[in-house]
Formats: structure tokens, C-alpha cells, sequence
């Protein structure tokens, strides 16, 4: 930590010796709110990645540039990092039950929250990250706070750009952009990619080295009507479709597995938005956005990470076991979101009044090595809320910001082991912000707001009774903020102080259970429950200096600490259940929960065509489950970029943690693997990108 530190005020007294510019950061506006408004002037902890980061990272996915947020993080044991947290909240995993996420994933207004993989980089302007519960804008899946990327919009004038990207481990990229009218009042976009890499791992027993491959294809479309003076409709559409290959663990720990079966993890999806924004009077508009997606998902892995003769290879003490687990889901999820907005001026009363709906279905089958027959399950939900805000003026600097959301769930599940449940929950979110605005470019203010997240079930059977059900979450949130612009505009800065106090904490556990006879040693059964109570508190801090017409710098910080309170478990690895003895988790961190979060770089414009940009990014070590004591390493990443541009022409360089640091994304702690030492219990870890070296060229037009 005192070496990032060290590292950012060296890099703010180089730029303290260069000569200032005129040239005045570009304002960034947030659309995710009520109102699309400055990020500086929004009473949130926010953060909004920009299409440069994109590019200068050569991002594919969500996962690749969420280190620059702070207090963001993702887990795999996938192929790639598709559950997100926030403050270390936030799902990691899911197998057999539905997941009620607590951090929500919209693209371009579509509701793709639980379905990371589709999170596709092509054509994204931007991502906006609203820390904190989000009660009020988006209800039972914002517990955390909400991620929203926004894709380009349809130009005015005929437009495009074609590009590719070739690097190390097979990496091939190609891409088109075309954008343009139609007629005066209709616009048009579409974006093709296609993504390829033979993965960061090998296979000994197969002799490969793709066995992690990534394909995959994503488009998108805009249409954009302006119907006439009072009404603008504007239709999204995208498609993903992923297949790649999944084998992330090794009995080794090395990026090289034994699997006689590698897994895949694919995903098809096809979705659609319509947003319309209806000027009903002088007062006030109307804006309606209905979607749907439908994803076709299928996640499977080599249970033993081994092949069936590898004790007639090597010694082992126990014969090893073979087994093969496979998910193939169905899920179809609707929205639809009616709200009147007032179209006031400053100073006056403004307001929102709404209403939601969600539907959601989801049908799983589980073909599993040791099962007799295929588990099949039936996962229905609906999800209604009526929400309003409230934006109250006390003067010219000094307004007050209220907002309430009641929402009610009603869920249906049934599956082919007997099991159903028809769980209810009705739940209360809101916000109270106070925000003062001493000048122009100053923001200070407080904030309280409740979220929330729905109760569920566990569907094992081999699951205690009484932990089969568990309860909604709620969560409290305190936090202060300011948020500054200097005079000239070069110079923006934001920090927010934050507390959250959590009761009936959801929390995944684990059940190990060995089994009889010889064939496997073991079954892992994943499931929820609550626990009595949490909190989170830290802060979270960026700030954007354009030095001088040469140079800008950029850095942010997150510090986060995390603990269960008064939270006892039989689940955990260290717990005796014989003797009736728990493991006391109070005190204990968050699982994905990092102490601190870092990045800091600069972007060098060395002449009109050339420029360079470097970057560190770190993050602190991290407990994986609140099952096991299992933990990854801090690291620090280094990332670079040089590149040539003209109008129509980009050719570049950029390598992706260059001094090729090991990190670990995904980890297991409680249980046994390996027939060579009798199974015995060690940890086991899932590794991040290595080196990434790659060259890219673009044309615009």
C-alpha cells in the first residue's frame, strides 16, 4: 500500500512540472440514474469507465477493465469473470439454484443481471458503476449497486470502423462499426465482432493447449425514430453467442491440467429493447422501456480434474474416481418500466413516479456422472414495484433528494426430485440524500439508503432441513461524499465515505460430504443461508488531472473492510458437526472482499500522431468462500499501450500485465482432489490472464 502511495505522488509531481493547457476534461454523463445528469453532480459513489480504457486495455469482456473501478471485484470458476461484487457483496458461483443476484447488469436498458458472460465489450461507450444499494432506481437486484454499459448511438452522418487485434496465445480479433441515417428522422448502428484465443492453459493428457479456448461473436443493432416533436422511439438488439472451453484447475496448481474431459462454458443470447420518450406536456414526459432476453446457457466441468488411469501412471493411495458435472439452462427474463419524469427548472420541485415488472424463467438440467437419471427444475418469479422520487430545493445550494420503492416477489419452484417452494417476499428500499452546492463546481453531500434482496431456497435434498429456506437481506447504507472541478476544468476529483450495515446476511456455504465406497471421495453441495448480521465500511476515491496538453493522469483508490457479525457455522472446513462445535465466522472478512483497490497511470501525447499510455492496477489478497480460510495473493499489474493515429488510421501495441504476475480469481480450500496423496485437503486456485502481448490496427471512416 505505501508503495502505490509513493507511486501516485511521484506521478502528481511530474505532472506539477508540467507546463498547464486550456484543454478542460470532457464532461462525463451518467444515464443510468432518473435523470441522465454530470457524474460530477450525481449524490452517489460512481464511477464511469470510458470507451478509451476500453481500447487501451483491449478489453473483450466486463471483467477486464472492473480493477479500474474502486471496491469492484469478480470471481470466475468460469471461463471468464461473469459474477461481480461490490464492496464485497455479491454472488460468486452458482450450480443447481436459481441465484438472486445483488449486483444488477443492465446493456443498453436490457436486464442481463446473473448472465455475465454476455457482458461483450464491442461498441461500449461506456460503463457506469453506482456503488450501494440502489433501492429506489432498481429494487431486489441492486442490493450492491448496479453496472449499466451504454453502446454508441446512431450518427448524423454516414460513419464506420473496422478493425483487428492479433496477439500471443492464438489471440485474434475483428470488428466492424457502421452508423448513419436513414431519413432525416431515423438513425441507424450495427457492430459485428468476432473474438478468438487458444486460453492461458494446457492440457498434458491431451497434448493441447486450447482446452480453455475463447469464441465468441457478439452483434448489436440501434434504430433510433424520431416520430414527430413530442415522441423518439429507440429499438436495441444484440446477440451473443459464446463457446469456450473451461478447465481452470489443476491437482497441481500450474496452468497445466490432467483432464481426460475438459469442460465448456457457452452461452447463447438474443435480446431486445424499445425505449420510448413521450413529451406529454411542458411539465413533465414520459419514458417507457420495455425488454427481453433470452439466453440458452450450458456450464460443465471435469469433476476429477484427471483422466481414469492416472493411478496406474503415478502412485497413488486411494484408486481415483472419474466424473463429469454438466448444466444446461434456459432462462428468459422481461421487463417492463413505466415512468413519468418532471421536466422543471433549477431551483424547483422535480419528481419521478413509476412502476416495474419483471418476469423470469428458468429451466435447468443437470446431467451428473453419479446421478441415475438427469435433475430437471422449473424456476418461475415475478417481480412488481411502484417507485417515486422526490427532488425538494431549500435554496439555490441546498436540495434535498428522497426516493421510495415498494416491490413485492412472488417465485415458483419445482423440480424432479419432489422438491417445491413458492416463496413470497414484499420489500421496502429508499434513499435520503442531501446535497450542497456552494458553487458551480463543487458537490457535497450525505446519503442514506436501504436495500434490499430477496429470501429463496435451497433445493438439495442432502441439505438440512432447516437450512433449506432463507430469508431477504436487507441492507442499510451511510455515506458522504465531495465531489470537485476545478476552475479551468482540468482537474476532477471525487471521494465518498461509506458505511453498510447488513441483517440476515446471504452467504454461501458448502457441505463436504464423504462418501461410501470407492468411486469418489466426496460431494461438494453449494448452498445459501443467512447470517445474523454484517458490516462494510471504507472509501473510494478517483481523480482525472489533464496536466497539460501532453499529459493526463488518472488514479483511484478503494479501502474496504468487511466482517460477519455474530455469525457461527457447521459448514465451515474448521467446524466439528460430530462434537457439535461451529467455527465462530464473527469478525471475519467478506469473502471477495480486498482490503484496498489501486490504479494509477498517465496518458502521453508525444507528438499530433503518437502517444503512449501506462497503468498499474493492484489489489490487496482476498478470502474466496466464508466455507474455507483459502486465500488469494496481492498482486500489482502493469499495462501499457503506444500507438500512432490520424484521423482514419490507429495502429498500436499494447501488452496486458506485462511483468506476467500469477493471480488468482477463483479459489477452493475445504476439500481434496488428488488420488496421489490419499485426497488430502489443500487449497486449489483458478489463475488470471498471464502476459498479454498484441498489435492492433483500425479505420475509421
Amino acid at each position: 500500500m505505501t508503495k502505490t502511495l509513493t507511486l501516485s505522488a511521484l506521478t502528481l509531481a511530474i505532472a506539477a512540472q508540467t507546463h498547464a493547457a486550456d484543454q478542460a476534461i470532457e464532461e462525463i454523463i451518467v444515464s443510468a440514474d432518473f435523470r441522465a445528469a454530470p457524474l460530477q453532480d450525481i449524490s452517489t459513489s460512481a464511477s464511469v469507465i470510458g470507451a478509451d480504457t476500453i481500447k487501451a486495455r483491449g478489453a473483450e469482456h466486463l471483467a477486464g477493465i472492473l480493477n479500474t473501478a474502486p471496491n469492484v471485484n469478480f470471481s470466475t470458476g468460469a471461463s471468464r469473470g461473469r459474477f461481480f461484487q461490490i464492496r464485497g457483496i455479491g454472488e460468486r458461483s452458482q450450480f443447481i439454484e436459481p441465484v438472486n443476484p445483488s449486483v444488477g447488469l443492465l446493456v443498453d436498458g436490457i436486464d442481463l443481471t446473473g448472465i455475465g458472460a454476455a457482458a461483450t465489450t464491442l461498441d461500449i461507450q461506456q460503463v457506469e458503476i453506482l456503488r450501494g444499494p440502489q433501492g429506489t432506481l432498481y429494487g431486489a437486484n441492486a442490493l450492491a449497486g448496479l453496472i449499466n454499459m451504454v453502446s454508441g448511438t446512431p450518427t448524423q452522418d454516414v460513419s464506420g470502423e473496422l478493425s483487428a487485434t492479433v496477439g500471443n496465445y492464438e489471440t485474434y480479433t475483428t470488428s466492424a462499426i457502421l452508423s448513419g441515417p436513414i431519413s432525416n428522422d431515423v438513425g441507424f448502428r450495427v457492430a459485428l465482432e468476432q473474438h478468438s484465443s487458444d486460453g492461458y492453459q494446457e492440457n498434458a493428457f491431451l497434448n493441447i493447449d486450447d482446452n480453455a479456448n475463447i469464441d465468441e461473436q457478439t452483434a448489436r443493432g440501434k434504430l433510433n425514430w424520431q416520430v414527430g416533436d413530442a415522441l423518439a422511439l429507440d429499438f436495441t438488439a444484440m446477440y451473443v453467442n459464446v463457446d469456450n472451453g473451461y478447465d481452470g484447475f489443476s491437482l497441481d496448481n500450474t496452468r497445466t491440467t490432467l483432464s481426460d474431459n475438459p469442460g465448456h462454458d457457452r452461452q447463447e443470447t438474443l435480446a431486445f429493447s424499445v425505449k420510448a420518450n413521450w413529451q406529454l406536456s411542458d411539465e413533465f414526459h414520459a419514458v417507457v422501456l420495455a425488454s427481453n432476453a433470452n439466453s440458452d446457457t450450458e456450464y460443465g466441468y471435469d469433476e476429477d480434474w484427471a483422466y481414469p488411469d492416472i493411478c496406474v501412471d503415478f502412485t497413488c493411495v486411494y484408486d481415483g474416481y472419474n466424473s463429469f458435472d454438466n448444466y444446461q439452462r434456459e432462462i428468459d427474463n422481461s421487463t417492463l418500466d413505466v415512468r413519468l419524469v418532471s421536466d422543471h427548472e433549477a431551483g424547483e420541485l422535480g419528481w419521478v413516479a413509476g412502476a416495474y415488472y419483471r418476469d423470469q424463467s428458468e429451466h435447468l438440467r443437470r446431467e451428473y456422472t453419479y446421478l441415475s437419471e438427469d435433475f430437471l427444475s422449473d424456476f418461475s418469479s415475478d417481480n412488481t414495484a411502484l417507485y417515486g422520487q422526490l427532488e425538494i430545493p431549500f435554496s439555490q445550494t441546498l436540495q434535498l433528494v428522497t426516493g421510495l420503492r415498494y416491490e413485492q416477489r412472488d417465485a415458483n419452484y419445482r423440480d424432479s426430485d419432489g422438491v417445491s417452494y413458492e416463496p413470497s417476499d414484499d420489500m421496502l428500499g429508499g434513499k435520503l440524500a442531501l446535497e450542497y452546492r456552494p458553487d458551480e463546481s463543487t458537490l457535497w453531500y450525505g446519503l442514506v439508503s436501504r436495500g434490499y434482496k430477496a429470501g429463496g431456497f435451497n433445493a438439495n435434498s442432502d441439505i438440512p432441513a432447516e437450512d433449506r429456506e432463507y430469508d431477504p437481506e436487507f441492507l442499510w447504507n451511510y455515506e458522504a461524499g465531495l465531489k470537485t472541478t476545478s476552475q479551468d476544468g482540468r482537474l476532477q476529483s471525487q471521494i465518498a465515505l461509506f458505511y453498510q450495515d447488513r441483517d440476515d446476511l446471504q452467504t454461501k456455504q458448502s457441505l463436504v460430504q464423504p462418501d461410501e465406497g470407492d468411486i469418489c471421495p466426496c460431494s461438494f453441495i453449494d448452498y445459501t443461508t443467512n447470517a445474523a448480521a454484517g458490516t462494510t465500511y471504507g472509501l473510494e476515491a478517483e481523480v482525472n488531472w489533464q496536466a497539460s496538453d501532453m499529459l493526463s493522469l488518472f488514479a483511484s483508490l478503494g479501502l474496504l473492510r468487511s466482517e460477519f457479525t455474530d455469525f457461527v457455522s457447521f459448514a465451515h472446513a474448521e467446524a466439528d458437526p460430530d462434537s457439535g462445535t461451529p467455527y465462530d465466522l464473527s469478525g471475519h472478512d467478506l469473502p471477495h472482499a480486498p482490503h484496498y483497490q489501486f490504479t494509477t497511470g498517465a496518458v502521453f501525447n508525444i507528438t499530433d500522431h503518437w502517444y503512449a499510455r501506462v497503468e498499474l492496477e493492484g489489489k490487496d489478497s482476498f478470502y474466496f468462500s466464508s466455507r474455507h480460510e483459502a486465500q488469494s495473493e496481492s498482486y500489482e499489474l502493469l499495462n501499457a499501450r503506444i500507438g500512432y493515429q490520424t484521423a482514419q488510421w490507429e495502429v498500436a501495441l499494447y501488452g496486458r500485465n506485462l511483468t506476467d504476475e500469477d493471480t488468482q480469481t477463483r479459489g477452493f480450500g475445504s476439500f481434496g482432489n488428488d488420488p496421489r496423496d490419499g485426497y488430502s485437503t489443500k487449497p486449489y486456485y483458478q489463475f488470471g490472464e498471464p502476459r498479454l502481448i498484441a498489435a492492433t490496427a483500425s479505420y475509421r471512416f
